[in-house]
């Protein structure tokens, strides 16, 4: 019972709206109705400015931060698979949150805070993570799309999980986040082929 504890407390973190209940504490206002809609950082951005944007970016990193590290409190020795089944929970947890009616964020910092406290568990995760974020600062510097910063961020992780000598089931857990994002990002992506894309 305990894997399955986790991976049910994991999701409900995941849950947890953070763009929604910052801009309807700071605004009064439902952040589904403001701006492209969603409730992560980026229209949180847009909707209260760069300071409330930061502090839900990183509400949401935290909440993929912190899964891993308490796995091994549900779980005594446990094996690599179930860190990364309770990263992929808290993530659906963000993107499909049971508290919104399962309308949730695009996933990037909750996706960005489960490699990051994966590589606290696996250090060999930890280049991959600063080569994601590296890409992401590159590509957002040049063209100021957060969309297409994210999604180059997430196929960079994937193609160099190929790359490096990892277990498979880091190589399916880098697809896997990618798939979300692409998901995710499917409104962004047409418009980026449109060029109709915000740019900050």
């Amino acid at each position: 019972m305990g894997a399955v504890n986790l991976l049910i407390l994991s999701y409900l973190i995941g849950g947890i709206p953070f763009g929604f209940l910052v801009v309807y504490l700071v605004k009064k206002a439902d952040i589904r109705g403001l701006g492209s809609g969603n409730i992560g950082a980026t229209n949180v951005t847009r909707v209260l400015g760069k300071k409330w944007g930061i502090s839900v970016f990183v509400l949401d990193f935290l909440k993929g931060f912190i899964v891993p590290l308490i796995v091994p409190f549900f779980v005594s020795n446990p094996p690599t698979f179930l860190f990364i089944l309770a990263i992929i929970a808290v993530v659906c947890g963000h993107n499909w949150t049971p508290f919104l009616q399962f309308k949730g964020g695009k996933g990037v910092s909750t996706s960005l805070g489960g490699i990051a406290g994966l590589s606290v568990q696996f250090s060999l995760l930890l280049i991959l993570f600063l080569i994601a974020v590296s890409i992401w600062v590159v590509v957002f510097f040049i063209s100021k799309t957060v969309s297409l910063a994210s999604l180059a961020s997430a196929f960079s992780f994937f193609v160099f999980s190929l790359i490096f000598s990892l277990p498979l089931e880091f190589k399916a857990f880098s697809l896997l986040l990618f798939v979300f994002i692409l998901i995710r990002h499917k409104k962004n992506i047409k418009n980026l082929l449109k060029n109709k894309e915000s740019h900050f």
